[in-house]
């Protein structure tokens, strides 16, 4: 079985994703090497290791985000574990993020993040992360056009004459 960069540090490293004899004849693991950079979508009919950088969308079955390794764009898998560096947004029914340094969005059905990790951004719990839907409102704004409410302010007209302290006055109108 291929293992990826170790730390030197002593902390351990993601372990690559464990196929059983019986799995391994399902779904060869894509691997994306240390020196590699790839600037486009990136496609896995089954599972992934990136150890290199990544510009764009990667999907795979299951992926692991290795040591070293830096992804910016779109994240798509069942399964994502991450010890490198992710710059965009992660969909995925599992995340653990091990040693990950994470900035943006995580929508997700579970997520472990661990002590030495740093993520920025929003997570979100769905029980179907990967079911892509035409708008990211709640289910509470269900039959509303876009579950956004219009309201209008008040408009802020400045006056002529100056106040006393030399600043404009201004006068506010109430539309109803």
């Amino acid at each position: 079985m291929f293992k990826g960069p170790e730390k030197s540090n002593g902390a351990a490293a993601v372990a690559p994703l464990e196929r059983s004899a019986v799995d391994q004849h399902a779904a060869p693991v894509s691997y994306i090497g240390a020196g590699m950079s790839i600037v486009g979508n990136v496609e896995c009919s089954g599972p992934a290791q990136v150890f290199g950088k990544i510009e764009g969308e990667l999907r795979a079955t299951e992926l692991v985000i290795g040591e070293g390794a830096q992804v910016e764009g779109t994240i798509q898998a069942e399964e994502v574990r991450v010890s490198g560096r992710v710059k965009g947004t992660i969909r995925a029914i599992r995340v653990k993020l091990q040693g990950a340094n994470v900035e943006g969005d995580i929508t997700h059905r579970t997520l472990q993040v661990d002590e030495n990790s740093v993520f920025e951004g929003n997570s979100r719990r769905v029980e179907n992360p990967l079911e892509r839907r035409g708008d990211t409102s709640d289910s509470s704004s269900a039959g509303k056009p876009n579950g956004k409410k219009v309201v209008a302010s008040a408009s802020v007209v400045p006056s002529a004459a100056p106040a006393g302290n030399g600043a404009f006055a201004a006068k506010t109108m109430q539309e109803h």
